[in-house]
């Protein structure tokens, strides 16, 4: 093997896609945070003609990640989700703050709905209350932080995958709310430890008509767009990993008491 070729300086993200999902079968447990996009959310049509939505868990991007990779996922996600409504109300009433439910890493793919279904207040980082997470304010920058404070609380060494939303053919000012939420996103990646950007955004296919003619049913992917976004997942945290690798070598520590023999991260 040359190892000249296994982190090249001038690679992209998702230049290839890696198989049975590289060096993301690292992480043992995962949790996957999210809408309707992060659970396999289907479209229906009733005999009436009316729309219906429904989450297929299995089919989610997140439960084809692992079986990909042979690890462990947790959906911590429903349609229609928002930041606001999970810090709210909706992880407490399923238990989601339960520290025997802690992940080694987790996935954050919410803001679809905040910007443009469910829209409130947007916010910025000085929302955000790094020593407290209970003095945030309620703006999507402010419960979207809370998210990772708690779940850091309950599990320090966990990994933080932030997912930006992917480039479309969507009116400019849906575009422009986009942009908003990639920026917010890798300014977070600064604010906290163990955090990345999974900016698809930049790096993922463009979301127009032709895209959704393969890979969409309805509003929403079918069952080969979640399998695509699995496979982008898996290869875009592989290539996180192979270049930041010396971050990542106490994965398996992470949810134990234990360290390596160089002492105590600094976490």
């Amino acid at each position: 093997m040359n190892f000249d070729n296994f982190a090249p300086e001038h690679e992209q993200p998702l230049e290839q896609f890696v198989a049975n999902g590289g060096f993301c079968s690292i992480f043992r447990r995962i949790g996957c945070i999210g809408d309707s996009l992060s659970s396999g959310e289907f479209e229906s049509v009733s005999p009436t003609g009316e729309v219906e939505y429904h989450d297929f868990y299995d089919y989610s991007w997140g439960q084809f990640l692992g079986r990909l990779c042979g690890i462990n996922v947790n959906n911590f996600s429903r349609g229609g989700m928002t930041a606001r409504e999970y810090c709210q109300s909706f992880a407490q009433e399923q238990g989601f703050w339960n520290p025997e439910l802690r992940c080694q890493a987790y996935f954050l793919a919410l803001g679809v709905n905040d910007l443009f279904y469910a829209p409130y207040e947007f916010g910025g980082s000085d929302d955000i209350c790094l020593s407290d997470w209970r003095q945030n304010r309620q703006t999507f920058a402010g419960c979207y932080a809370q998210i990772i404070q708690r779940l850091q609380s309950i599990e320090p060494r966990a990994h933080f995958f932030l997912i930006t939303i992917p480039r479309s053919d969507e009116a400019a000012e849906r575009e422009a709310l986009a942009d908003r939420h990639q920026a917010l996103l890798r300014e977070m990646t600064g604010l906290f430890p163990n955090c990345w950007l999974l900016d698809l955004r930049r790096f993922a296919p463009i979301y127009d008509s032709d895209f959704r003619r393969r890979f969409y049913l309805g509003g929403h992917m079918n069952p080969c767009g979640y399998v695509l976004t699995a496979k982008m997942i898996s290869s875009y945290v592989d290539y996180i990993i192979r270049h930041n690798i010396a971050q990542f070598a106490e994965t398996g520590f992470i949810g134990t008491p234990y360290y390596s023999g160089s002492g105590k991260m600094d976490i």
